[in-house]
């Protein structure tokens, strides 16, 4: 464990880092921004759910943190997917600026690009399929661009970033077709080629969680995500969801979910409660990363979270 003196050196050294300082107010910027775009598509802003019974179950390792309150017991909100959903039956569109906490294994502190505490655009609309998605992202991005050009230029000359605005629609890559043609490491190969932020569509069933809307071919999913340019990578990842309980459990009994995990959003599912919804999860450190040239995202935060490491 690192000691005390040294911990507190190193965070009064990353407080004082002007590129630090210069990619925290850009990151304000964009989420100020992207705010006012959600609103005037008629958007209502919820506040987070920090802890739940239930959260994401995710389709990767991670650490996972449960404790016991009044015999209920709760675990970290790893993503709002499930709140998403349900509060689409009180409002038609809704967005979160939600934290999340994912204990991420120590090697992902390589990346650049993980954070065990981490902040999302969470947005979600009733009846609203993928492509509604895709479209109104591509509009957010381009305005959240156009803003932090126009109103962050000192920060930006000092970072030297200039990233060029994308044009709509943006490019689309099937899964399959860009896993056959360069194998399992194929994002970062085409993240690093590509020089506008681009989707990858239609996962194969086994890549994602059991909430992804299943498509009518039955081996792939209405989902997407958006890869920034320039080796950048995955900064959002959102789709159509399942909400027909049948479907839900039979997706539940091939991922080797335990309904009894989700019981209570399984009841309401049961009773024919869920609505259809689509929707996605912004990295907001991810974002503000690329949008500023930066090499790791922890330079994004004032108190930045990088697994395996100590920090206040």
């Amino acid at each position: 464990m690192e000691s005390i003196g040294r911990l507190s050196s190193r965070v009064l050294e990353h407080l004082s880092d002007p590129v630090v300082k210069s990619a925290v107010k850009v990151k304000s910027a964009i989420l100020g921004e992207a705010s006012s775009f959600l609103r005037g598509k008629n958007f209502v802003e919820l506040l987070p759910t920090i802890v739940s019974p239930i959260t994401d179950p995710l389709n990767h390792e991670v650490h996972t943190t449960r404790f016991t309150y009044y015999d209920q017991e709760y675990r970290l909100t790893q993503s709002m997917i499930f709140h998403k959903q349900l509060a689409c039956k009180s409002f038609e569109r809704i967005f979160i600026v939600s934290p999340n906490v994912r204990l991420e294994t120590s090697e992902k502190a390589l990346s650049g690009r993980h954070l065990f505490e981490f902040s999302q655009i969470d947005l979600e609309i009733r009846n609203a399929k993928r492509e509604q998605i895709m479209s109104l992202i591509e509009d957010l991005i381009i305005t959240v661009m156009l803003s932090v050009k126009r109103n962050c230029s000192e920060e930006m000359d000092f970072l030297s970033s200039d990233p060029s605005i994308p044009s709509k629609p943006f490019a689309t890559v099937k899964f399959m077709d860009a896993y056959e043609q360069y194998g399992k490491d194929f994002e970062t190969i085409l993240s690093a080629s590509f020089s506008e932020p681009f989707w990858l569509i239609d996962f194969p069933i086994w890549e994602r969680e059991f909430y992804d809307l299943l498509s009518e071919d039955k081996r792939t999913l209405k989902d997407m995500d958006l890869i920034l340019p320039h080796g950048f990578g995955e900064t959002l990842s959102g789709g159509e969801r399942e909400w027909e309980h049948q479907r839900i459990l039979e997706r539940m009994g091939f991922k080797g979910n335990d309904p009894e995990e989700l019981s209570w959003y399984m009841d309401i599912a049961e009773g024919g409660e869920l609505v259809p919804t689509a929707g996605c999860g912004i990295g907001v450190e991810r974002l503000t990363r690329y949008v500023c040239s930066l090499d790791n995202v922890s330079r994004t935060r004032l108190f930045p979270k990088v697994p395996g490491q100590s920090w206040i």
